[in-house]
């Protein structure tokens, strides 16, 4: 859905980047004209949306935060570097160790 946000509202030019973080954040960032600071909390109610004659139902980023917080963890929008929208997402780290399955 946060992918999809950027392809939709990154204003139809320059880059969207996809970065996981060391500390295990992931941020979602576009070129596009940004969201508002007085929109930034309300873009994660149901059915609100930046520009009422667009296409979609509201619900996109509502679902993505109700799905971070199920997981424990947090989602924010601010700016990104060079203009446009930056949406990241903190969820814990496991502390315990990745075990691979050992091949057949």
């Amino acid at each position: 859905s946060l992918l999809q946000n950027a392809i939709a509202h990154g204003g139809g030019r320059g880059m969207i980047a996809v970065a996981l973080h060391d500390d295990g954040s992931l941020s979602v960032s576009d070129e596009g004209p940004g969201v508002p600071e007085a929109e930034r909390l309300s873009v994660f109610e149901p059915f609100h949306r930046l520009r009422p004659s667009g296409s979609g139902s509201g619900l996109g980023l509502h679902l993505a935060r109700e799905i971070v917080l199920r997981h424990a963890g947090t989602i924010a929008v601010d700016s990104a570097p060079g203009g446009g929208a930056r949406f990241l997402v903190v969820l814990p780290v496991d502390p315990r160790p990745v075990l691979a399955a050992a091949p057949a």
